[in-house]
């Protein structure tokens, strides 16, 4: 049997982490033991759980994928890879049934039947991933309240520059800017196959906000 593989992380910061390798080596396990060739991988790089499918670029892909070749089945390694609200777990659900696809959990195996005690054990399994997303997001707002109350100011994420090698781009950028002008920075640093934080290629709306953080050098460019 051939299959494709699905893999999801929610934070920017995550995509560098242990989530896909995690997912990746379990939906391996599980294919090796059942016989399945995962010939393809679609990756969501930084999509919270909750988004509707047309939020989805990684699932949309697939999609497009299982239509236009004949695979049918899809690995995910939990329930909430897929989703972390259970009407956006229990749309796409449908829909990939609608259309004959099979979307295997692998550590649910057969969670994702039309069976009615299997629907129901997904989507209480489905209410609980949603409850315990929305636990996570109040402890956090909580902690970062606590944080306010005692320092008097809670840092979010750090700003582009503040991590090993960032400010040596943001001085590349404003060579660049010194020879050309702002719009032309982004195409440069992609040409020269520099990367932002996350290992993507630079935009011009990128570029801008990072350099308007520096008027005092663009000042100095123009004069």
């Amino acid at each position: 049997m051939k299959a494709f593989g699905y893999l999801r992380v929610s934070g920017r910061g995550q995509i560098d982490g242990d989530g896909f390798p995690r997912q990746r080596a379990s939906i391996k396990a599980y294919a090796e033991t059942h016989d399945i060739q995962v010939i393809r991988w679609f990756e969501e790089k930084g999509i919270c759980g909750e988004n509707e499918l047309d939020n989805r670029p990684a699932l949309q892909e697939l999609l497009l994928s299982l239509h236009s070749n004949g695979v049918r089945v899809v690995l995910i390694e939990k329930l909430d890879r897929l989703a972390r609200k259970l009407t956006v777990q229990e749309s796409i659900i449908a829909d990939f049934q609608k259309n004959g696809f099979e979307i295997m959990s692998v550590a649910e195996p057969d969670l994702c039947s039309d069976d009615p005690s299997r629907v129901l054990l997904r989507q209480f399994m489905g209410a609980i991933a949603e409850y315990d997303k929305k636990m996570v997001v109040l402890k956090l707002k909580a902690a970062r309240q606590r944080m306010r109350v005692k320092v008097g100011r809670c840092e979010g994420r750090k700003q582009y520059g503040d991590r090993p090698g960032e400010a040596e781009i943001i001085d590349r950028m404003f060579a660049i800017y010194a020879d050309t002008d702002m719009i032309s920075v982004h195409k440069q640093l992609n040409a020269e196959g520099v990367k932002t934080r996350y290992g993507q290629h630079w935009t011009p709306a990128t570029v801008a906000r990072i350099m308007k953080r520096y008027p005092h050098r663009l000042l100095k460019q123009v004069s």
